[in-house]
């Protein structure tokens, strides 16, 4: 049984807090949620919290399809 996956409109991005979009780039770029936090001078809890929040705005279940929707959508 295979799903279809589906790339929310890009408009959808506009839903997105700046610190959100700026932490789904550095995890659709392969860093890990530690990396994404140091960068970013946050917790890893706030980088979760970010991840939890922007795949709900999106309606994607894990990360691996955040990341390919971040990548299809140009970030």
């Amino acid at each position: 049984m295979s799903a279809t996956l589906t790339t929310p409109h890009p408009k959808a991005l506009s839903t997105l807090a700046p610190r959100e979009r700026e932490t789904l780039r550095h995890i659709s770029a392969g860093r890990t949620y530690v990396q994404t936090a140091r960068h970013m001078g946050l917790s890893t809890h706030t980088v979760d919290a970010y991840l939890r929040r922007i795949r709900a705005k999106l309606n994607i279940t894990n990360t691996a399809e955040l990341t390919r929707v971040a990548i299809s959508l140009g970030l």
